[in-house]
């Protein structure tokens, strides 16, 4: 008796963490029966990490892009004011959103993560004019479609299940942008992230701390090779080349679009090494280079 009153709460701890256990105790399929009745204690999720996109169109362009052959995402959040989201994948499942991808050292990111697609229009830009500006250190002519409150208090609704229920690490929150700076630049400077954070998704450095590493990097800022390893120990994939290359400019991009979205242009300064020594001190103490 003592271990049936244990397989309950044993079986709501599998579900909570999405496994993909069958709806009933005992499950037949072609051959054979599965029993669900044992379940193990010792055991986790397989999801590290929670990813945001934008769908750079609107919703019909996008969930027809997305129940196609080539990609697909967990989530497609859309813009109305009604609290309803697509679940095109069933979270145990690895969608195509991810890409070609890398975070702290782990590529293939769609392995062990989960994504949402939120409509949103994007820049005002095609994307090699949004390239061109940005190059022409020209940020402040593009204009991004904005993110709705209603959206926003419906993204953190879905995240925060989701990360509750895999206990993922705010690190880990990214965006696409993060963990294919090459290739992406979704979600964009417009999505609230600090706004995320204080409703406890993702991380967001301490204003104290920033002013701090500010004021000391005015009077010595550190080196390029030193913020690329720093912007490694953040979690980017980057060598530490000390050449100022369009990969390191992607990453500072992205990394700007996400930290400090009023200047996203990609070029080191004293305010962006503080936000990112800032973040490491919160959040990855181990990954602060060495003077």
């Amino acid at each position: 008796m003592r271990h049936r009153v244990m397989l309950l709460p044993l079986l709501l701890l599998t579900l909570l963490l999405g496994a993909c256990a069958g709806p009933e105790p005992l499950e037949r399929r072609a051959g054979y029966t599965v029993d669900h009745t044992q379940v193990a204690p010792s055991h986790n999720s397989r999801v590290r990490h929670l990813v945001l996109h934008y769908t750079d169109g609107d919703e019909a362009e996008a969930l027809a892009t997305l129940t196609g052959p080539r990609v697909s995402s967990h989530y497609v959040l859309p813009r109305g004011p009604a609290p309803r989201v697509y679940q095109l994948v069933e979270e145990c499942r690895r969608a195509w959103h991810a890409g070609a991808s890398r975070w702290k050292g782990q590529a293939d990111l769609n392995t062990t993560s989960i994504g949402i697609e939120i409509v949103n229009a994007g820049p005002d830009r095609t994307t090699a004019e949004l390239e061109r500006r940005l190059a022409a250190n020209q940020a402040n002519a593009i204009a991004w479609a904005p993110y709705p409150d209603a959206q926003i208090d419906t993204l953190i609704a879905l995240a925060q299940d989701i990360i509750a229920r895999h206990g993922i690490e705010a690190t880990n929150v990214v965006a696409h942008a993060d963990i294919a700076p090459t290739r992406k630049i979704d979600p964009g400077p417009a999505l609230p992230w600090q706004r995320l954070h204080e409703a406890g998704i993702g991380p967001w450095p301490e204003p104290d701390a920033v002013a701090r590493w500010r004021a000391r990097f005015e009077n010595e800022a550190p080196s390029l090779a030193r913020l690329q390893a720093a912007l490694a120990a953040w979690g980017y994939g980057l060598e530490a080349t000390g050449r100022t290359d369009e990969h390191t400019r992607a990453v500072l991009r992205a990394f700007q679009m996400r930290f400090r979205p009023a200047d996203y242009r990609g070029w080191p300064d004293a305010e962006t090494a503080a936000i990112l020594w800032a973040l490491l001190e919160r959040y990855r103490p181990e990954g602060l280079p060495g003077r």
